[in-house]
């Protein structure tokens, strides 16, 4: 198992920039794919982001492709959301996952975060 714990959510203007984290702990030496999805009130939860266990790795959705990037940590077991020109359709919660498997993990995570709200202010 693999517990995550997601941080940095909040209120910015648009054009904003905010940085999310997640703290993973349990079965971290396996070294699991990480990833950010996110859900906007009153539709479904999507992909927005993913990186591989060592890191050498990214994939992101069109939507935030050139604006967010992902990256990690592996010495303190965290991996994080840098979002840059935020947009008001950025706004959502924000929740972080982790799977065995790099490939699947944009559609299948294996684990998820309680996740954070994002607020882009027009």
């Amino acid at each position: 198992q693999v517990q995550l714990v997601e941080s940095g959510g909040g209120l910015v203007q648009a054009g904003g920039s905010l940085r999310l984290s997640c703290a993973a702990s349990g079965r971290t030496f396996s070294r699991p794919a990480m990833g950010w999805f996110r859900q906007a009130p009153g539709k479904e939860r999507v992909f927005v982001a993913a990186i591989r266990g060592n890191g050498g790795s990214t994939n992101y959705s069109d939507s935030v492709k050139g604006r967010f990037t992902i990256s990690r940590d592996n010495a303190k077991n965290t991996a994080y959301l840098q979002m840059n020109s935020l947009k008001p359709e950025d706004t959502a919660i924000y929740y972080c996952a982790a799977g065995l498997v790099f490939s699947i993990l944009p559609r299948s995570p294996d684990w998820w975060g309680q996740g954070t709200q994002v607020t882009v202010l027009s």
